[in-house]
């Protein structure tokens, strides 16, 4: 039987799943979009595959997925149509056709990462969802610096989750800056917000988390840039602090 395959671009809060990954019993991006496919086209003759597998309570803005379907699409009406049987959280932003040849897996990415986070004092609650809040003052300036430290090419094991001995931990950062909060508003956001903006072709397990922590410590005078960036060299530097996932966007991911 003939498959057809199409690229799905999408968007979700992230703050009511674990994470993309289908797990049991735990609610995941993966398989409420599977659910809700199967009731919209009437059978479960298709597989989907995701480009990037976030955990759980981190959102997306601007994500993909690939859909591999034994029966044929409606093009223009599928985003529509489709989005009608997704929750509120989930919106499908556009389809495409590809073709067997494309790999979803495999294919290189660019993937650029955003996480809002605010000080002082504490933020609304509305907020949660969408940033973090550090209870204690952070020096801004201190904090910028010592972003710009990530760009290159570095040595990320100090920023991994359990790393394997097997994986390489050399990567590079295109992008990382911390910048006041233009992108996202709503009326429960603090005044002043800000956001750590981060843009390689691939990411470790919590490793923006884990910078992001490290931004942190810096902000709060427990880490100095000499640490951060000694943290970059070396395998025996102490572990540094785990960001918390809600602040955490995939702002965009495309093919390169």
């Amino acid at each position: 039987m003939m498959s057809f395959y199409y690229l799905v671009h999408l968007q979700y809060l992230g703050f009511r799943y674990h994470g993309w990954q289908k797990q049991t019993n735990l609610k995941s991006v993966h398989q409420t979009i599977e659910d809700s496919l199967v009731k919209f086209l009437g059978h479960n003759n298709f597989k989907l595959i995701g480009a990037s597998r976030t955990d759980s309570m981190v959102s997306v803005n601007h994500g993909l997925f690939e859909i591999m379907s034994k029966s044929e699409l409606k093009e223009s009406d599928f985003v529509q149509e489709f989005n009608r049987f997704l929750p509120a959280d989930i919106k499908i932003l556009k389809l495409e056709k590809t073709t067997s040849q494309f790999n979803m897996i495999q294919d290189p990415k660019l993937k650029e990462y955003i996480y809002l986070f605010s000080f002082g004092e504490k933020m609304h609650p509305f907020a949660a969802p969408f940033m973090t809040h550090i209870n204690e003052e952070l020096d801004m300036a201190l904090m910028k610096e010592a972003a710009k430290c990530f760009e290159g090419i570095h040595h990320f094991k100090n920023y991994c989750f359990r790393p394997r001995e097997t994986q390489s931990f050399d990567r590079e950062i295109l992008v990382s800056e911390i910048l006041e909060n233009t992108i996202f508003s709503a009326n429960f956001f603090p005044e002043n917000s800000f956001l750590f903006r981060i843009k390689a072709k691939s990411f470790m397990r919590y490793q923006v988390r884990m910078m992001m922590g490290a931004l942190f410590q810096v902000g709060m005078n427990k880490l100095s840039i000499d640490e951060l960036m000694n943290s970059l060299r070396s395998n025996n530097f102490r572990s540094v602090m785990i960001a918390p996932a809600s602040g955490l966007i995939l702002n965009k991911l495309t093919i390169d």
